[in-house]
């Protein structure tokens, strides 16, 4: 009791379960995290998990006068500090957890002396240096886990002595040197990660005796000549990783004889040639960047449900066995060599499909109208093939989709404007085909109310868009922040830890005025590319509803009259591209507020007046603002030879009223396209206060007031609206 209590007072307990441990309370066996001997009263296990204990371990601490403690776990405990050697005083300590706290420094050499250890897990610290020699006298431990921590240096040279090891887990270190073969020359091994450090060399395995292995994982080391046969003699194999390595030559027949392996990882290595036909048996087959370049027929029942194939050598039509995998739910086929057309009897494989990438092959024809049974379908990228035709409807049925990617293609069809109903979809990239006509239909509903990156680029789209366009985009209306990337749900499962660069959604944008290929695509990201097309007329001012947004291309096209001051309403803006238009009148002067916009370019088209102030438009090139005569104020960004005579009072004016009369026009159309749902939101919303003076002089003091709506708006805003 006395050493319980005076281990609670060594740390600031607050409100943890230890507040409970209190001298009043006589029975120390019942207090929270306490366990006793039956017989003897001796507290022979302590589990404190997810205490916040928020110190460190003293060397003198109580905690070691609990002399006939046999467990110990201090999991999650924010503790900080070293581990203290007197730890060793703990001698009938049988299962040690101090995992997933801040504990930094070596282990001390004492821990050896803790000859009855069965499970010792260390794992997610900080601890560095060497693994003590003394480790070894350890012969009793079943379970080493250390995972997730900064140790160096090689593994015990000798460590046949773990007679009862089960589990050995010292993955993500920084470990060395060769592979430990000693290892597996112990029976009872069953689980081995020795992923994530900086082995080398071959893999060779002497005195192999560990039959009752079942999980190995050697990922992300630096282990090169080929895969070896022995790996066949773990006949209980279920799971075998290997990537990110610098293995070389074929995948050896002898694997077949693993017949009870689930799951091949063989990801980022050098082999090559043929993928024998024994792999179809398996779940999953993580075969991605390496070189491979045949398929061997299946002989016998395909049972493969995650198919990973990107980046080999792959060529041909695609094998129509493929049609035959009937619970496949990620298929990944992209960087490869495919040609030919994409079979229609895909539709069989593709009912339980989660995730289906085709991209950066040479596939031709039409993208078969094969999803309507694919109700599972969250991803489809066939983008940078030859594929032709229409754009396949069947993909309305699509509900949980979440990216549809059929970039530079050849595709040629009317826009789709009916993937606005599907609920869930995040990211549309139709640029580079032969799309075209209008994007709105008066009868059609506009929908994408959860679309955040849309790029239809280098189309043949023309027509005018409505003010009320971007209205229903609500996904790109909200600011968010975080550093999370959309990923591939199905990947993170199979490939988080093992190959983490695939897991991430991906896609190819400008950006910046550069063609840019966003390996991860950031939850916050919003963006909108509509350039290279023949869009018309005005662009829509709810274009400042959506104040998410960080990217926004609208160039080469033939967009007229003035920019939208509503730009300015777009806070996490960072690229701006209205070059190549008929844009007229002045650039807002509000933009130059826009903390976050870095790239702009409003080059040839029919600005005018006075460009505005701020280090944003002072950081610009030159070439951001040419072939706009009328432009002034260029000075200190293109120098005294583009300096632009000033224009009168009265010009300048004139400038300023013409964009007040298009403004208020906004109004009326917003409120006559939707009075219930827009009438206090749009007005509030969209308008600066720039010009309230000018307006009140211009109109008065009137107010809009409409039957539906009981707000009385005044024309004169203010500028917590903006």
């Amino acid at each position: 009791r006395d050493a319980l209590l005076g281990f609670r007072d060594e740390f600031p307990t607050g409100e943890s379960n230890l507040s409970s441990w209190n001298k009043s309370s006589t029975d120390y066996c019942l207090w929270s995290g306490v366990t006793c001997d039956d017989k003897s009263g001796q507290v022979i296990s302590l589990d404190l998990l997810e205490t916040p204990l928020n110190s460190s371990l003293k060397t003198n601490s109580s905690l070691f006068r609990l002399q006939y403690l046999r467990h110990l776990n201090l999991s999650n405990c924010n503790l900080l500090g070293e581990i203290p050697s007197s730890l060793e005083n703990l001698s009938h300590l049988t299962n040690l957890d101090l995992s997933a706290n801040y504990l930094v420094g070596a282990v001390p050499t004492s821990i050896g002396n803790l000859k009855e250890l069965r499970v010792m897990s260390l794992n997610n610290n900080s601890l560095s240096g060497f693994i003590p020699i003394s480790f070894t006298n350890l012969t009793k431990l079943s379970h080493l886990i250390i995972r997730f921590n900064n140790f160096t240096s090689m593994l015990p040279s000798d460590m046949s002595g773990f007679h009862n090891l089960k589990l050995f887990d010292v993955s993500y270190n920084s470990f060395s040197g060769p592979f430990p073969n000693s290892l597996f020359s112990i029976p009872s091994l069953q689980y081995v990660d020795l992923g994530g450090n900086q082995f080398t060399g071959p893999i060779e395995f002497v005195n192999t005796s560990s039959s009752e292995l079942q999980f190995l994982s050697l990922d992300h080391n630096k282990f090169n000549g080929p895969i070896p046969d022995l790996i066949s003699k773990f006949l209980n194999l279920k799971r075998l990783y290997l990537s990110h390595n610098n293995f070389s030559g074929s995948i050896p027949r002898s694997l077949s004889k693993l017949v009870n392996l689930k799951d091949l990882h063989l990801s980022k290595n050098k082999l090559e040639g043929e993928v024998p036909s024994f792999l179809w048996r398996l779940s999953t087959m993580m075969i991605c960047h390496n070189s491979f370049s045949s398929f061997e027929t299946p002989s016998q029942e395909t049972l493969v449900q995650v198919l990973d194939l990107s980046s080999n050598s792959f060529q041909g039509p695609l094998p129509h066995w493929i049609c035959n995998l009937k619970g496949l739910s990620l298929l990944d086929l992209s960087n490869n060599h495919f040609n030919s057309s994409i079979p229609t009897c895909l539709r069989n494989a593709i009912v339980s499909l989660l995730d289906m990438s085709l991209r950066n092959n040479s596939f031709s024809g039409v993208l078969p109208d094969i999803f309507g049974d694919a109700t599972k379908l969250r991803s489809i990228d066939v983008g940078l093939n030859k594929l032709e035709g229409k754009f396949p409807k069947s993909l309305v049925n699509c509900k949980a989709l979440q990216l549809v990617n059929v970039a530079s293609n050849r595709i040629k069809d009317k826009f789709p404007s009916w993937l606005g109903s599907l609920p869930s979809l995040n990211v549309l990239s139709l640029r580079s085909n032969e799309f075209y006509g209008a994007l709105y239909h008066p009868h059609v509903s506009i929908g994408f109310q959860s679309l955040r990156v849309i790029d239809i680029s280098h189309n043949d789209f023309s027509g005018t868009l409505p003010p009320h366009y971007f209205l229903n985009w609500s996904e790109m209306t909200m600011l968010t922040q975080g550093s999370d990337y959309m990923v591939n749900p199905t990947k993170v499962s199979r490939y988080m830890g093992l190959f983490p660069e695939s897991i991430y959604r991906s896609m190819e944008m400008v950006n910046k005025g550069v063609e840019t290929r966003f390996d991860r695509i950031r939850q916050d990201f919003r963006a909108i590319d509509f350039s290279g097309n023949r869009i018309s007329g005005k662009i829509p001012e709810s274009i400042g509803f959506l104040k998410g947004l960080h990217l926004l291309n609208l160039s080469d096209n033939v967009f007229t009259s003035y920019i939208p001051r509503s730009l300015a309403n777009l806070t996490s803006l960072e690229t701006l591209d209205l070059s190549s238009n008929k844009l007229s009148g002045q650039i807002p002067q509000d933009l130059g507020n826009l903390a976050f916009l870095s790239y702009m370019n409003f080059s040839h088209n029919l600005l005018q007046g006075p460009v505005p102030r701020g280090t944003q438009f002072e950081r610009q090139n030159c070439s951001s603002f040419l072939g706009n005569s009328r432009l002034y104020g260029l000075e200190e960004i293109c120098g005294s030879l583009h300096a632009v005579s000033l224009p009168t009072a009265q010009q300048a004016d004139g400038y300023s009223e013409a964009e007040e009369e298009q403004m208020f026009s906004w109004v009326a159309a917003v409120i006559a396209y939707g009075p219930g749902m827009f009438c206090g939101l749009v007005i509030g919303h969209i308008f600066t206060s720039r010009n309230q003076e000018r307006l009140t002089e211009k109109f008065g003091r009137r107010k809009l007031i409409h039957p539906k709506c009981s707000l009385h708006t005044s024309l004169a805003f203010s500028n917590e609206h903006i």
